[in-house]
């Protein structure tokens, strides 16, 4: 009979083997990868963490399905640690259908959420505010869950570093952020980076630290194992350091000029594949290397011979297709406001679906800045949270609760700020679904909003629209009255893809009849204000209703003017466009935002390739002048489109 001391021994000698083999098989897919991009066999950008193994096999090692990873561009070794296939890596890094995206992530943009690995980044620190949201769906579900999001040294110095962490500290979540220290940002020594050290800044944010060395396998796991259990007890965020260095250069043909060849040589005296296997017998390392070789060439063969997307696939996974909801009927209920409309639709979705939740500056405690949504904190314990102002924390926590199985709704302030946190819905949550070849799904809500007319100046009155509506993978909703406000925003909530919702603050006190509590209105599709037969006038949000008056005013001059609400930026509803003009001949745009390369440039050019032999008239455009939004009342009255600049507009068309 075996003693107990000698099974623990067996036991450990299993976990020391599997440890090696997994280190094993990351540093010959690296290698492998490394000698196929040489042969131009792998057509993108390459990253490689040889000499880093030990850093993602420790950490990853205590987590099980429960949990979340988010990685770097470096990330290869991450996502092995984590349990993902090597096949479908390789077929992927070679842009095969068979690769883990199916070709559409490529190397630096790898994941599978369903294995709890939310991506490697092309976008330093990107990760990070992600994984804060899938942080925050573990902490909402209660079971247990981690996250362990990993980053590079010089990601400290990005912003988004400062705001997930911070974000994460005051909101106590369950993450891990763990640092492999290499070294180098790209070509750049850490010690030209930053001047503060990493344990200096967890005690900023009032966070623990931890710091290991990131080349002993024992020891990441054993520190990371301690961490996980403190945090699946109700622990908050760690910051954890793991000192390591990297072989190869920044990327696949770096010159490699910033380093000298003596560091290269003493770190490979380090090497952590080395350091394990003098724990273990020779010959057992030696069956192990041959077994991974095997492993991988079969990878590299299997992988070799998949075939690539097929063309007519490209436009694949670019969104989730939406279930056709029917127009509902007009409201007759009694008449609310469109401040109203908002708080009940996030009443409701909230109410239907525990998988929901608020987040915002002042949200929560303050109802938000216009009070809309005061008392849903109190309704809803948990899923109503302030944030401090760090809008790209905030985006990316959706993002992250987003691809955890949630549906998040977050705020921010103003339209204007969208600029802050651009790179989480343009390179995150507009990008994820496609990178992934549909495996990510990205059900959120960034609500907003934007106003001109009250002086609010140049960085808090811009409409812009149009540069969301550029982005693929992103829906922009603008509604105009109260009933719409709330089906919109209803159907925003419910749909599998990643909408922004923005609102007019001007519009908030004004009033329409209440839909009944089950009312939905179609996301992508217009409506028809006026019935008209002379001239199609489209807008949306609050100019619909200056060119609702100005079609009035015409009417008396006997030109009949049909009104189109377009409700939906993107996607556009060309069809509803296109049959009004097809009726009318002409075709008038009027929106808040700047004229030049709007909307209406949009409809202007749908309207000649698509429309052109219904035109009896140039289509004309009315906008914000070219100049940014102005303080003074005067300038600010001559800079927006006035009800004058589209009666003017509307009767060039149908008079000249």
């Amino acid at each position: 009979m075996t003693s107990t001391r000698e099974s623990e021994l067996s036991a450990d000698l299993d976990t020391l083997c599997a440890m090696y083999r997994r280190m094993r098989l990351i540093r010959q897919f690296e290698d492998r990868a490394s000698r196929l991009y040489r042969t131009n066999e792998i057509p993108g950008f390459l990253h490689l963490s040889i000499g880093q193994e030990a850093t993602a096999v420790g950490a990853c090692w205590p987590l099980d399905d429960r949990d979340v990873v988010t990685s770097t561009h470096r990330g290869h070794g991450h996502c092995i640690a984590k349990g993902l296939d090597v096949t479908g890596m390789f077929a992927e890094l070679m842009g095969r259908r068979t690769g883990t995206c199916q070709g559409r992530g490529g190397s630096m943009h790898i994941a599978d959420p369903r294995k709890g690995i939310f991506g490697a980044n092309g976008i330093v620190a990107a990760g990070l505010p992600i994984a804060v949201g899938a942080a925050t769906a573990a902490q909402l579900r209660a079971e247990g869950g981690v996250v362990l999001a990993f980053f590079g040294d010089g990601a400290v110095a990005q912003g988004m570093f400062h705001e997930a962490v911070n974000l994460a500290a005051v909101w106590q979540l369950p993450v891990i952020f763990c640092c492999e220290n290499n070294h180098y940002a790209e070509f750049s020594p850490a010690t030209d980076q930053h001047r503060a050290t990493l344990a200096d800044r967890a005690r900023g944010y009032g966070v623990d630290f931890a710091r290991v060395d990131g080349n002993d396998v024992v020891a990441v796991a054993e520190t990371v194992s301690g961490l996980v259990r403190e945090l699946r007890d109700g622990g908050g965020p760690v910051l954890l350091e793991a000192e390591t260095y990297r072989w190869h250069g920044h990327y696949e043909g770096d010159p490699e000029r910033y380093r000298d060849a003596s560091e290269l040589e003493e770190w490979k005296a380090r090497d952590p594949l080395t350091l394990l296997a003098r724990r273990l017998d020779p010959e057992v390392v030696a069956t192990i290397d041959r077994e991974i070789d095997e492993v991988v060439d079969k990878a590299v063969t299997e992988a070799k011979a998949a075939e690539e997307p097929a063309p007519e696939t490209l436009h694949h996974y670019v969104g989730v297709p939406r279930e056709p909801v029917p127009e509902p009927p007009e409201p007759t209920g009694e008449v609310f406001r469109t401040m109203d409309a908002v708080r009940e639709a996030l009443d409701h979705e909230l109410a239907a679906d525990s998988d929901v939740f608020l987040a915002g500056i002042d949200v929560g405690a303050g109802g938000n800045v216009f009070g809309l949504t005061r008392g849903l904190a109190e309704k809803y314990p948990g899923r109503v949270r302030d944030t401090p102002i760090s809008e790209s924390a905030v985006v990316g926590t959706a993002v992250g609760a987003a691809m955890a199985g949630l549906r998040p709704v977050v705020e921010l302030m103003y339209f204007d700020f969208i600029g802050v946190c651009l790179d989480q819905l343009m390179n995150q949550a507009a990008k994820l679904r496609f990178m992934t070849g549909g495996a990510a799904s990205l059900p959120m809500v960034v609500r907003t909003q934007f106003g001109a007319g009250r002086s609010s100046g140049s960085q808090h009155s811009q409409s812009l629209e149009a540069l969301l509506a550029h982005i693929p993978g992103l829906t922009v909703v603008m509604p105009s009255t109260p009933s719409d406000t709330y089906g919109l925003l209803r159907a925003a909530i419910r749909d599998p893809n990643p909408v922004v919702f923005v609102e007019n603050r001007l519009l908030y006190g004004r009033k329409g009849p209440r839909p009944e509590p089950g009312h939905l209105v179609p996301l992508g599709r217009a409506a028809i204000r006026r019935e008209g037969t002379d001239v199609t006038l489209v807008s949306y949000s609050k100019l619909v209703h200056e060119c609702s008056a100005v079609a009035e005013e015409l009417a008396q001059e006997g030109i009949s003017v049909e009104v189109i609400d377009l409700r939906t930026i993107a996607p556009l509803d060309t069809e509803t466009v296109l049959r009004s003009l097809a009726k009318t001949n002409r075709l008038v745009i009027a929106h808040q935002a700047v004229e030049r390369f709007g909307v209406g440039a949009e409809l202007a050019a749908v309207a000649a390739e698509q429309g052109f032999w219904a035109l009896d008239a140039p289509v004309a455009r009315v906008g914000a002048e070219h100049t940014p939004a102005p303080y003074a009342p005067s300038l600010e009255q001559a800079w927006l489109p006035t009800r004058e600049r589209i009666a003017r507009a509307v009767r060039r068309s149908v008079l000249d």
